[in-house]
C-alpha cells in the first residue's frame, strides 16, 4: 500500500508567529516538534544556503523522536545547482557528512536537486546533471527543473536509468514553464512540490521570497493535484508532497487540506490556523465534545 507524506518546505518563518505558532510559547517549545503533530515530512531549505552540520541534523532527529514515521527532505546546496562551478570533492563529502544523522536514523526521504528556470535542456546541462547524479548516487535523489525544454520522454528515461526521481511541480505557467504532471521515474517514491500561482511576482525583479510564494490554493486547485498524487501512488511505494507557498502559514493550511482530500479522514489542525483560514473547519477531527465549538468561539472574538 502506498504511503503518503505531506508537509511543508521549511518551518522557520517570522510571519508564522500568531498564525501557525502561538505567540506565547510554553517552555521548551520548538516549531519542528509542534509541526510533527500535524504533518509527516518537512523539506529542509536551509541547506540550500549553507551546508548541513552534523550537530544540527542530530537535533532534527531528536525533535521528532516521538514520531517514528516522520521524514526530512534535504535541498542540495546552491553551489551544485545554481553556481555549478568551483566546488570540490570536499564540498560533496561535507554535504553528505552533514546529513548522515538523517540517513543513519532512516529519516531521509530524498535529496532535492532544484534548478532554476534558466537551466534549460542542452547537451552541456544534461552532461552536468549526469555528473551530479554520479556524485550523489548513493542517496535517494529528486530533481526539480522548471523549463519546458526538459519535458521529453528521453529525459525521463535518463532519470530512470540513474534512479533519479522527477519532481512534479506546480508553478505559474508562462510560455516555457513546465506544466503540472504525474510522472514517476523511480519505483520507490515520487515527489510533488507546490509553489503557488503568483503570476504577478514570480518573475518580478526585486520581488522577495514572501511576495513570490504568497498564494493560497483553492479547494478546486487542490483537487486537481490530488488526482495527480493518487495517480503517482499507483506507480510507487511512497509519494512526497511539499507545499512551498509558505507566506503566513498558507503552506501548512494547504498541506492539511491535501492530506484530508487524499485520505478522507478528519485531522488535527492548529487552532490559530483555523482562525486565519476558516475553510479548515471542514477537515477538523473532533477529538472531544466541544472542540469545534471552541474554534467557533475564537473566530467570533
Amino acid at each position: 500500500m502506498t504511503r503518503y507524506f505531506v508537509g511543508t518546505a521549511g518551518w522557520s518563518y517570522a510571519d508564522w508567529e500568531g498564525i501557525v505558532y502561538p505567540e506565547k510559547k510554553s517552555q521548551g517549545f520548538h516549531p519542528l516538534f509542534f509541526l510533527a503533530r500535524y504533518i509527516n515530512i518537512i523539506e529542509i531549505n536551509s541547506t540550500f544556503y549553507r551546508p548541513p552540520v552534523v550537530r544540527i541534523a542530530l537535533s532534527w532527529v531528536k525533535r521528532v523522536e516521538n514520531f517514528p514515521e516522520f521524514l526530512f527532505s534535504i535541498k542540495l546546496h546552491q553551489v551544485f545547482t545554481h553556481q555549478r562551478k568551483d566546488f570540490t570533492q570536499k564540498d560533496v563529502d561535507d554535504f553528505k557528512l552533514g546529513i548522515e544523522p538523517l540517513r543513519a536514523n532512516e529519516r531521509l526521504a530524498a535529496i532535492l536537486l532544484q534548478f532554476p528556470w534558466s537551466f534549460v535542456n542542452t547537451a552541456t546541462h544534461r552532461d552536468y546533471l549526469v555528473s551530479l547524479f554520479k556524485l550523489f548516487s548513493d542517496y535517494p535523489l529528486a530533481l526539480e527543473i522548471r523549463h519546458s525544454s526538459w519535458d521529453h520522454p528521453q529525459f525521463y528515461q535518463l532519470l530512470s536509468e540513474y534512479k533519479v526521481c522527477f519532481c512534479n511541480i506546480d508553478q505559474p505557467i508562462f510560455r516555457n514553464s513546465i506544466k503540472p504532471s504525474s510522472i514517476a521515474t523511480r519505483p520507490d517514491f515520487s515527489y510533488v512540490r507546490l509553489h503557488g500561482r503568483n503570476y504577478e511576482n514570480w518573475f518580478k525583479e526585486g520581488a522577495g521570497r514572501d511576495e513570490r510564494y504568497n498564494y493560497l490554493y483553492s479547494q478546486e486547485e487542490l483537487e486537481e493535484w490530488v488526482k495527480r498524487i493518487k495517480d503517482l501512488a499507483k506507480k510507487g511505494e511512497k509519494v512526497f508532497v511539499i507545499s512551498n507557498n509558505h507566506y503566513q502559514g498558507q503552506a501548512l493550511a494547504n498541506a492539511l487540506q491535501i492530506k484530508n482530500l487524499i485520505t478522507g479522514e478528519k485531522l488535527e489542525v492548529p487552532h490559530l490556523l483555523v482562525n486565519r483560514y476558516p475553510a479548515l473547519k471542514e477537515i477538523i477531527k473532533k477529538l472531544k465534545d466541544g472542540q469545534l465549538g471552541l474554534f467557533e468561539e475564537d473566530n467570533n472574538q
